[in-house]
């Protein structure tokens, strides 16, 4: 099957990539054709000396974020957007995002949000833009109308609170309705094989908030894709009754309650870090909060306590990457301009 590749799908609306490049299916003839297309308009940008510069603006990068919230894309989107902003200076202003989700209605449900496609979504016209003449609009299953969504708000939900003061996402447009506002006891784990193992030995239930840690930019490092952990989730039948949070990442083919990317990740001292097992955790999507429940007396014992974890095997490139690179707000960059 092929699923959504955002990125594909956002450099289309950046102006990055000719119409088709995010939903054309590999397979297919068109991508060969697109291919072609596309490295003869790279030679002609170069005998007009237009550059990305040119074309990539914050205009461009907000346009993108529109349109992700209503295709309900991938979580990725809020990783890859701000590392390019930092290039062409911009920094981000996340809370920005839901101000757009909630004027943004989803109206694309690609799996694992819904039975469709991305090759659905070719069919049925693409990703639109004003600039695309001839294409229209073929399925209103696949696009809905505007004034009939698969919710009044985008797909994605940026989280704020103790446990990620600067912010995690979810992919809300994958969230079932019961798990939208849930409150349970946290499973600590400090990495993603520590929480697998746990998952397929049936030692999560329902109701249980499952956290993984030290698998961020810094603390993996390198940023990890759960996955897994999120599959081995569904495939036991508990989407739709365990949450998951971590400090790594996720990717467009993840369902359920996942958060991922909290800032500041636990190498970088976050909340996460000191996470006991059976702490409540509360999350409520629509108001976009996530909150450990403990008391600022025992955190700060925690963190008097309690030092953050190293991985001292770690050497070479990868140990100075793990002391440069930024929390996944900031795009897990190394050169921050502020």
């Amino acid at each position: 099957m092929y699923t959504a590749n955002s990125m594909n799908c956002l450099t289309e609306v950046m102006g990055m990539g000719l119409s088709g490049n995010g939903t054309i299916p590999a397979p297919y003839s068109a991508r060969i054709k697109l291919a072609k297309e596309a490295g003869m308009q790279v030679m002609e940008l170069v005998r007009k000396n237009i550059r990305a510069r040119d074309i990539l603006n914050e205009d461009a990068i907000w346009n993108a974020i529109t349109t992700d919230m209503a295709l309900g894309c991938s979580t990725n989107t809020i990783l890859h957007l701000p590392a390019i902003a930092n290039e062409i200076d911009m920094k981000m202003d996340l809370r920005k995002i839901n101000e757009i989700s909630e004027n943004t209605p989803n109206v694309c449900h690609l799996a694992p949000a819904g039975p469709t496609y991305m090759e659905d979504l070719n069919e049925a016209g693409g990703i639109l833009q004003e600039n695309l003449e001839g294409v229209f609009k073929t399925d209103n299953e696949v696009i809905r109308d505007m004034d009939n969504p698969f919710t009044k708000t985008g797909g994605i939900a940026i989280l704020y609170g103790n446990l990620a003061p600067d912010g995690c996402v979810v992919k809300r447009s994958a969230v079932a309705p019961e798990m939208l506002v849930h409150e349970g006891p946290a499973r600590v784990f400090e990495s993603e094989e520590e929480a697998i193992k746990a998952i397929y030995g049936k030692e999560i239930n329902p109701g249980d908030v499952v956290v993984i840690r030290y698998e961020g930019p810094a603390g993996g490092p390198g940023m990890r894709e759960m996955l897994s952990p999120t599959s081995a989730i569904a495939g036991a039948g508990l989407d739709k009754e365990v949450a998951l949070i971590t400090d790594g990442r996720f990717s467009g083919a993840t369902r359920g309650a996942s958060i991922g990317h909290v800032s500041p990740e636990a190498a970088n001292g976050g909340l996460i870090a000191w996470v006991h097992e059976g702490d409540l955790i509360s999350i409520n999507i629509p108001e976009y909060k996530i909150e450990l429940k403990v008391s600022e007396e025992e955190l700060a014992k925690r963190k008097a306590e309690e030092p953050i974890k190293t991985k001292d095997h770690i050497t070479g490139y990868l140990k100075r990457y793990s002391k440069m690179v930024s929390s996944a707000d900031r795009g897990a960059i190394i050169n921050i301009k502020d």
